[in-house]
């Protein structure tokens, strides 16, 4: 099992659940760290604290960044991850609403290379839906889902393109699961191609406050 874990709640809120995640750091494929919807404007001791123990346990470190879907400067972005890594030397960049049309992907693009120029050794792509086929070679990671447990069972949709890549390189992020279900929404996520998934049981404004029970080990989820 292989799980992407945005954890969007201060350390000093919920140690516990920091707590949690950096002791099961190994079954992680990344933990995105979202100090202030980004790095913030200055470094925030909490932080770079429960980074560094990720590090130490093994984890990959990404810097939340907002691209705003093609809205932000480019320049912006960058120094968004630029504080990231000199703050809490991430390992790459989680990119939030990434544009998924084919008009914007040349835009993208241009970004990712920038990122890795900069020293982003993992970049992830969250347009939260399958986009125009061309995004799937940019990045190491792509969230082609990202939405309700509900919508996830009846509406959701993979195109043929996705079978041309490795699960490894597709997530999905589910919110509004069920704890019962948790594992059947990893076994889902599989069965649909996307090796990497991030199941939480909560529910908007924040559902990526606490922990997928699918990391905790609430949920006995066999990967």
């Amino acid at each position: 099992m292989s799980l992407l874990i945005p954890l969007y709640v201060h350390p000093a809120e919920d140690p516990g659940a920091w707590h949690r995640l950096i002791t099961a750091a190994a079954r992680t494929y990344a933990v995105v760290l979202n100090p202030a919807s980004g790095p913030g404007t200055t470094p925030d001791p909490a932080f770079t604290a429960a980074a560094r123990a990720l590090r130490a346990a093994g984890a990959r470190v990404l810097g939340y960044v907002d691209t705003d879907y093609g809205v932000r400067e480019r320049a912006e972005i960058a120094e968004d991850a630029r504080r990231h890594q000199d703050w809490y030397a991430t390992d790459g960049c989680f990119l939030d609403r990434v544009t998924a049309t084919a008009a914007g992907l040349p835009a993208c693009r241009r970004l990712v290379r920038e990122l890795r120029r900069l020293g982003a050794g993992t970049v992830v792509l969250n347009p939260g839906v399958h986009p125009d086929p061309g995004y799937g070679r940019l990045a190491d990671l792509t969230v082609t889902f990202e939405g309700h447990w509900t919508t996830y069972v009846t509406a959701f949709t993979r195109p043929a393109w996705t079978a041309r890549h490795p699960p490894e390189r597709f997530c999905h992020l589910v919110y509004g699961v069920p704890e019962a279900l948790v594992p059947l929404a990893v076994r889902t996520a599989h069965e649909r191609g996307a090796a990497v998934c991030g199941p939480v049981t909560g529910e908007p404004p924040n559902p990526w406050a606490a922990l997928s029970p699918a990391l905790t080990g609430a949920a006995d989820v066999e990967g």
